[in-house]
Order: structure tokens, then sequence, then C-alpha cells
């Protein structure tokens, strides 16, 4: 019998996962706050709701009962987690993880006190005169994100004391949920950033993907590339802080862990309960099975008895400038002329500057110049041009 799957939230990263889990027979409602949302568009079923209204929420959670919840972003009450869990529910990976990783203080005060885990030195504000406090405390350069955001939403980067006010407003706007609290990090002089995708599973050992590298402007990815080649002491210690952070939040599902590799070492940064953007690299075939795939396999109990690499490849967004409707693309024939490309468009029925629309691929052999299959991602992306209805 298939099971029964909730979606909540239905942007690019559900619609692969609704495609990796309909190809093992089940059953999924795809869940978001607005119609024809990329992952409706292949689900069975679709609902439209506010996932910030518990009742909404609880209301069709009870119209369709569920044996599975897949969270896909973080704007949800996921304080209900737990009463589905008693339910008998099978919340992805636990409402623990799901709770712990929407609010960047537990998540951060786990991983740097609970756990020891090296995190960039950081302080908490919920005002304007906090915030001042605190940067003087933590120094600059220094990052300021809400606790409660997603895919860089309301994160910057202030330089001087004049960019504090900006910054504050900024976090604001970004915000997700009620909370104005914020956390001020210092600046880590990074050279790379990585994501480990971690497998964890009820019944088998935790896995790790190759490492992923990726580069982010205004708190959100442009580019990943996989895999990122970095000295085997890092990875290995990157994958112990990876699987200590994990089995503490429990549960089974794919997790992106993401740090900051500097001159004096590695740093624990974030880390989603979900399949990661940077990780969309995975769908050039870069591994024997996506990171959606993997998902749909660990939340369903099926085996993964490995993760191979089996090519080296890149990824990078296409991006729209300006607000509208009725997207179209042009520019695709240009793009996939070269060999071993793909590009991918997510479906997203309106647009705004800086929102991601689709990605473009390439792979090569596993020793291949990655370097060069950026820049041919970078370069396909761009033949890629986004023609929408002007509001």
């Amino acid at each position: 019998m298939p099971k029964k799957i909730m979606l909540l939230g239905s942007g690019e990263l559900g619609k692969e996962f609704v495609i990796a889990a309909k190809r093992l027979g089940q059953f999924v409602i795809a869940v978001d706050s607005y119609h024809d949302a990329p992952a409706q568009q292949v689900a069975d079923e679709r609902e439209v709701i506010d996932m910030l209204d518990a009742e909404a929420l609880d209301a069709i959670v009870a119209k369709h009962r569920p044996e599975i919840i897949v969270p896909e972003i973080e704007a949800i009450r996921t304080e209900r987690f737990y009463d589905y869990e008693q339910q008998g529910i099978q919340v992805v990976p636990s409402a623990r993880a799901a709770n712990f990783t929407m609010n960047r203080r537990a998540i951060r005060d786990l991983a740097a006190k609970e756990l020891g885990l090296r995190t960039a030195a950081y302080r908490y504000a919920a005002s304007f005169e906090e915030l001042q406090l605190a940067i003087e405390a933590i120094g600059l350069p220094c990052v300021v994100k809400p606790l409660m955001s997603s895919s860089g939403k309301g994160q910057s980067v202030v330089r001087n004391s004049a960019d504090i006010g900006q910054a504050w407003d900024y976090s604001q706007s970004g915000k997700r949920g009620d909370s104005t609290e914020v956390i001020v990090e210092a600046f880590v002089s990074f050279h790379t950033e990585i994501t480990l995708l971690t497998v964890t599973q009820h019944n088998g050992p935790t896995l790790f993907c190759p490492p992923i590298g990726h580069r982010q402007e205004r708190g959100d990815y442009q580019e990943s590339w996989q895999p990122c080649r970095i000295d085997e002491k890092y990875l290995r210690q990157a994958e112990e802080m990876a699987d200590k952070v994990t089995s503490s939040l429990g549960g089974a599902g794919i997790w992106g862990v993401e740090f900051f590799l500097a001159d004096d070492g590695l740093y624990f940064s974030e880390l989603s309960p979900r399949p990661h953007d940077t990780g969309m690299v995975t769908l050039a075939g870069t591994q024997n099975l996506t990171e959606f795939e993997l998902h749909a396999r660990t939340i369903l109990g099926l085996p993964i008895p490995e993760i191979q690499l089996l090519r080296a490849g890149a990824s990078a967004v296409i991006l729209t400038d300006r607000e509208g409707d009725n997207p179209r693309f042009t520019g695709l024939k240009e793009a996939l002329t070269d060999p071993d490309t793909d590009i991918r468009i997510f479906g997203k029925p309106t647009t705004r500057p800086y929102r991601r629309m689709g990605v473009a691929l390439v792979s090569g052999k596993p020793d291949a110049d990655l370097a060069s299959l950026k820049q041919q991602a970078i370069s396909n992306a761009a033949r890629v041009t986004v023609v929408c209805d002007e509001r």
C-alpha cells in the first residue's frame, strides 16, 4: 500500500521530492500558501493555507490523515508537530528536528553549548538598541540574521556602524514568524563554504554524500559543485560534527549541514532538516541517487546500500530581475547545446527580483576540472532569460 505523505511547502525542492516519491509509488498532498506552487503541479492533491496558522494546519492534517509529514520550509507552526507525532504520524526527520532548526537560537545553542561544535562567536538581539550592543561585543565586520528566515532573507553583512540601521530594518522585513530577534555572528574569513548532505536512517548507519561546495550572494546560493575537494582531515571533522548534531535531533531523512572552511580550520554554520538547495547539483547525475531520492528512501525505510560519486558536476541558478506574472523562458536552445548539460525550470507562476526560477546543470568525469564546470554552468544559466508580464 502506498503511504500518504503531506508535503508542507511546495517549492522546487519539494517538486523534486514529489517526483522521487511518486516513482516509488507514494501518494502526496502538496501544501503551500499559493496556488500552482511547483510541487503542487506534480502531486496527487493540493491544499493552499497559511502554514503559520495552527488551526488551519490542524484542519488539513485532520482532513487528510497523512501517515508522513515532510516539511520543506521553515514558516510552519512546527510546535504542532509534537502533537502529530503523538497521533502516530511520522514527522520528517522528527518533531524535535523541525522545531530546533526553524529557530537559529535553538540550533546554534545546541551546536555550540551542548555539543561543543566550533562555531563563529555570536550574540542575540531583540531590538535595534540590543543589536548595537551585540555588534559592539562581537566586533566588525559581522553578520546579522533573523532567528527565523530562509534562503538568506533578512541576512546582511555589517561592515561599519553606518550599516547597522539598514541591517536591522532588513532583518525585520525578511524574517519569518512573529519574533523580532536576530543573531549576530562574527564574520568568519572563510575560503570555502561546504554543504555535507547527511542521511540518517531509522534502521541503518548515518551516510554522507561527497561534499558540495557553494557560493552565496544575499545569503542565497548562486552556484554549487560536487565534489568539493578538501583535505581529508577536514572532511572527517565535518562528518563527525554532522553526525553529532543530527544524532541529537533524531529521526530519519536527509540534512544539509553547512560549514565554513577557513585558514584556521572548520566551523559549523547551519543545518536544514531536508534536501538542500545547493544539493540540486545532484540532479546532474553526480551520485547514484539524488538528494531527493535519498530523502524519499530513508523516509520510507527503504535500503540505501551505498552512496557513490559517479561524476563531477556544477549548478548555477537562473534568476529573475523584476516582479511579474506568467513567466516565459528564452534561450533554452542555446543553453542546451553543450554536451552533459541540463536545465530545470521550476514552474513558479510569479516572479520577483532575485527569485530562483530554474537551475543550469553541468557534469563531467569524476576528475573533471571543477572551475571549468562551474563556469559552464554559469554561462548556460546566463543564456536563459526570464520574460514576464510586468505588474
